[in-house]
């Protein structure tokens, strides 16, 4: 079988040349043939076959009905599936097994998807490699030395090899984007609140956001338009129902006025060809008519110190409620005082990189830092807000590298936080602002690793931005043949 689009794929079903069986067999095949790559922390084999045969049966009396029928969904290990075990890659969640599905999980249901399992991930959404899980490190399919990104890694390798159709991560600083960057695939953070996030477990509450992989944009658009819109359970959760057809992305012909921050492709951190490439791109954009112009933008030295700032608070308040005493992992030495229990069941049970970030945010929040850290750093985040709608007043998209470098080596930065840190350089900008940004794979670098271009446009306006992509992605995108 060869995967192309949902829409091929409902094509292929209709005239018979497959089945959801034959389908969810073929990636069943996929993952056991490349489980060294270490992707998914759980196959729900038995569970996938049944649901595909019931929509077989069920399509040969009425047809396809669902917008997902038959479409092979994989999960990021943070996001709750009714009776399936859900650990965010921590020790701490060792065993747990949900009590209930997130909103976006039963929308995907309702549509007609096949969940097959669930993936890897840096442990609680907290890295930028999928080397923070307690069940080790995602290897990247295209060079297996090589990082995949994260912090959801194992949900992008899924859909680079061939896993799965599509996926579903979370993005709280660029944990979709950053790895659809290394991986050469579409990754989609929606407009904050464009996604439910009822039953996505909480790293920085303010910053989360459900989000996208998959191969092309038109099927980000079929799963956007399925998950998206107004959740009883969550107040953040944005009103007005998004809606999105794949036919409507036909429909940006017109000229686009492009703004990009000139300090972003001037910074040291930029790898030259991804610079180089990206100057090509905004030439051809001009070219084709479009108006490109830079736009200064002070603020890159500070977007990294804020969000880190303000997400390690959010995560040392979130995670309090990993003790040991309700649910998860335990330390069972009988003979602690309750003091003791926590102290032993978190150190334990938490990794090194969430309990740094646990002791950031309790530092930042602490009575003599919290206006020097925490009130200082929603103040650069209001003055992040007030450029971007600024620019967004002038232009229809902002255009920016996705990372400043492709897929590192594994263990490259382990030793060097802040330099892991900022690699996140121009992926936080649109989670501290709340807009949407996708990650498009345009190029491959001469190392023979792809890299991408990000694009952001106004808050809820999804489908301009997702109509730019598809055209971008037909116009300028190069090839496997086409590496330099």
């Amino acid at each position: 079988m060869k995967f192309e689009s949902i829409a091929q794929y409902h094509t292929e079903l209709l005239n018979g040349s497959c089945t959801c069986v034959s389908s969810v067999q073929h990636f069943l095949f996929q993952i056991e043939s490349k489980k060294h790559l270490n992707a998914f922390v759980e196959v729900y084999q038995q569970e996938a076959l049944d649901r595909a045969a019931m929509l077989d049966a069920d399509r040969k009396k009425a047809g396809i009905t669902g917008k997902l029928h038959g479409v092979v969904i994989a999960l990021k290990d943070v996001i709750c599936y009714q009776d399936h075990i859900v650990t965010a890659s921590s020790r701490i969640l060792s065993g747990f097994t949900s009590l209930y599905s997130a909103t976006a999980v039963k929308k995907l249901l309702e549509e007609g998807a096949i969940i097959i399992g669930n993936t890897n991930c840096d442990e609680f959404a907290m890295g930028s490699t999928n080397e923070n899980s307690c069940y080790g490190r995602v290897l990247n399919a295209i060079d297996e030395t090589r990082v995949p990104g994260g912090s959801s890694g194992g949900s992008a390798v899924a859909v680079q090899a061939g896993l799965c159709m599509v996926s579903l991560g979370s993005d709280t600083g660029g944990s979709v984007r950053q790895p659809a960057d290394f991986c050469g695939i579409v990754g989609l953070k929606p407009t904050y609140g464009t996604i439910s996030r009822f039953g996505l477990i909480a790293y920085a509450s303010s910053f989360d956001q459900i989000g996208i992989f998959a191969n092309n944009v038109p099927d980000i658009a079929v799963v956007l338009d399925v998950v998206s819109g107004p959740d009883e359970y969550d107040s953040t959760a944005a009103q007005d129902k998004l809606s999105i057809k794949s036919s409507d992305l036909a429909d940006a012909n017109k000229p686009l006025r492009i703004a990009y921050f000139e300090e972003a492709l001037t910074s040291g951190a930029l790898d030259p060809e991804i610079r180089d490439s990206l100057l090509s791109l905004i030439e051809r954009l001009k070219q084709d008519g479009n108006v490109v112009e830079p736009v200064s933008f002070s603020f890159l030295d500070y977007i990294v110190p804020a969000y880190y700032v303000l997400t390690t608070a959010e995560a040392s308040s979130n995670l309090s409620r990993f003790d040991g005493i309700k649910y998860g992992f335990r330390d069972v030495d009988k003979n602690h005082d309750l003091t003791d229990l926590y102290k032993k069941t978190r150190s334990a049970g938490f990794g090194r990189e969430v309990k740094r970030r646990i002791m950031l945010g309790t530092f930042v929040l602490s009575a003599g830092y919290f206006d020097a850290y925490f009130t200082k750093a929603q103040q650069v985040r209001q003055l992040l807000i007030d450029k971007t709608d600024m620019v967004f007043n002038e232009f229809d998209v902002l255009l920016l590298p996705t990372t400043p470098t492709t897929a590192f080596p594994a263990g490259d930065k382990n030793d060097d936080p802040i330099a892991m840190y900022l690699a996140d350089i121009f992926t936080v900008f649109s989670n501290l602002t709340g807009i949407p940004g996708i990650s498009l794979p345009l190029f491959w670098h001469s190392n023979g690793l792809p890299f991408g271009v990000q694009a952001m446009t106004n808050r809820f306006c999804e489908l301009s931005l997702l109509q730019l992509s598809h055209q971008w992605m037909q116009l300028y995108r190069r090839t496997g043949n086409e590496r330099p």
